[in-house]
């Protein structure tokens, strides 16, 4: 998780309410009523004449105005001959504008979003009618998505409810290499300079940052080096002590990390870390340029950074400025000697996806046109954008031409996907582990990818959704309790609160209603396996 994710965090959390309380008044207003029968025979449906589609942009908002100029979804018009209107939120505001047509009851045909996170959840959604149940159309109307669920039953078990309703055409990644895409990242360059070796312990990270302390390794005569940033910390140590900075589970046990014995090992550490400068002392106010400014300078020998716009993206700013500079992925340190540590995974679903709107007046059509993308030639649209121009294929392999892997006006791989398909965030299809197979391009990348995937995960929670009841509850709670676990966790590294005091911040954490929080945990966990 990002640094400061806790108030991303907490933002959401007040979302979710906001949202349970739209939707409770949009319940009092009478639904349109939506044609969901599924009598219409499947060879007689044919593609929409068009379709209104809300969205945000992902990564495509820095390269276009709307979707219907990205090279995909042209392509798509051509072959189906529906017409798109796109509606896109300004970026940063998509949570509010959500909210708001929501609120409105007047409801595109197609909602693409974060559906697995919304008030009340997805169940409640469909009770309200503000979008379909998915699980008829989808078996009568959808023969390829039918198929990848019956491939891959663990996939259908992510995308059902608790209820058993299928509420979205969800965005897949069934590989575990599309999962992992983060984790503690050296100057490698210095570690051969001081004959030092990739650390895998936390005891071996403390002598490596002491030496990048003392030993000069950035060769400029003075200490000025910064052996460890601080940010997205969580995710890379936590883990070495077996437990999560949130929720986690011991076999089908939900825990809480920060409430655990583990924890006050974690903290002391980063606070001894701190007061022996082996920690950027301005951590908490450095942001993505600070970050940059200190890795390009010279000055940074690690931190926890993404495969593709870290690694990737230092590899190529220094490789001429400084031709020695080289960054290794490390794997994910253990403080447990003959256990791994937890390392980061997403879920292989995440409540992402496109719903169809209880209002639209052809669900089957659009359920047929949805499903173009999980069939053959759509997975290859969305994965890989149009043939000839952003791919070609060679064996049978879609590999990526120039204009995405050295885009000739100077855009950023990530840029000059977008531009073609939408596979470096999210939709409405299976992501192709062909796609970070070339996206991830560098030796240096595939090694960290090497690194970062071994790593225990077995205590990782899936995707969980609160009821309706436990929803708005439960998001007070962890709102309340996130923002105050945040601002202990800087205290105890800077000193600012002993860790002596550790016990109290526990029993704090208690009083706010962790217990109940984990009880909704519980619950959710509980029902998932059941399903």
């Amino acid at each position: 998780m990002k640094r400061h994710s806790w108030r991303q965090a907490s933002l959401i959390m007040v979302s979710l309410v906001m949202i349970a309380t739209m939707f409770s008044a949009c319940s009092e207003k009478k639904a349109p009523e939506a044609a969901t029968s599924t009598d219409i025979p499947a060879e007689e449906v044919k593609f929409p004449a068009s379709l209104t589609y809300w969205a945000s942009m992902g990564n495509a908002g820095t390269v276009m105005k709307s979707f219907s100029e990205m090279g995909a979804y042209k392509e798509l018009e051509k072959r189906t001959g529906t017409k798109v209107e796109f509606q896109h939120p300004p970026s940063g505001q998509e949570a509010d504008q959500f909210n708001l047509m929501l609120a409105s009851g007047k409801l595109p045909d197609v909602i693409e979003y974060s559906w697995g996170g919304v008030a009340k959840g997805p169940d409640q959604a469909i009770k309200e009618k503000r979008i379909l149940r998915l699980n008829e159309l989808i078996e009568k109307y959808a023969p390829n998505l039918s198929k990848v669920l019956a491939d891959r039953p663990d996939l259908k078990k992510l995308v059902t409810t608790d209820e058993g309703n299928i509420y979205v055409f969800p965005f897949l990644r069934p590989e575990q290499e599309l999962l992992t895409f983060m984790g503690p990242t050296i100057r490698q360059d210095w570690l051969d300079k001081l004959g030092l070796q990739v650390p895998t312990t936390i005891e071996e990270w403390e002598k490596m940052l002491i030496a990048f302390r003392d030993g000069d390794p950035n060769g400029n005569g003075k200490k000025d080096e910064i052996p460890f940033l601080l940010r997205d910390i969580n995710v890379a140590f936590v883990g070495a002590y077996g437990i999560t900075d949130g929720f986690y589970r011991e076999g089908e046990v939900i825990k809480y990390g920060p409430i655990q014995p583990q924890y006050k090992d974690y903290v002391t550490m980063l606070n001894r870390w701190y007061k022996e400068g082996l920690l950027d002392k301005d951590y908490a106010t450095t942001d993505g340029k600070l970050q940059d400014a200190k890795m390009t300078g010279n000055l940074l020998g690690s931190l926890v950074t993404y495969n593709g716009s870290g690694v990737g993206r230092y590899m190529n700013l220094m490789k001429e400025k400084d031709p020695s500079f080289k960054l290794v992925g490390a794997p994910y340190p253990t403080a447990i000697p003959g256990q791994k540590a937890l390392g980061q995974a997403d879920s292989p679903f995440a409540g992402v996806g496109a719903a169809v709107s209880a209002s639209a007046s052809n669900p089957e059509e659009i359920v047929k046109w949805m499903d173009y993308k999980y069939g053959e030639e759509g997975h290859i649209l969305f994965n890989f954008g149009v043939e000839g121009e952003s791919y070609k294929m060679e064996n049978g392999y879609p590999k990526y031409t120039d204009e995405i892997m050295n885009n000739p006006d100077g855009l950023p791989v990530a840029q000059a996907m977008a531009k073609y398909m939408p596979v470096n965030w999210s939709g409405p299809f299976v992501q192709d582990k062909r796609y970070i197979e070339q996206y991830i391009e560098l030796p240096e990348q595939k090694e960290a990818m090497k690194n970062w995937l071994d790593a225990d995960r077995s205590k990782l929670l899936p995707s969980l959704t609160p009821t309706s009841e436990e929803s708005s509850s439960y998001a007070s709670i962890m709102a309340d309790i996130n923002t105050y676990k945040a601002e202990m966790f800087d205290k105890f590294i800077m000193g600012a609160e002993p860790i002596d005091n550790f016990d109290k911040f526990v029993e704090t954490i208690k009083s706010m209603g962790i217990e109940d929080a984990i009880k909704v945990q519980q619950a959710a966990l509980d029902r998932f396996n059941k399903r």
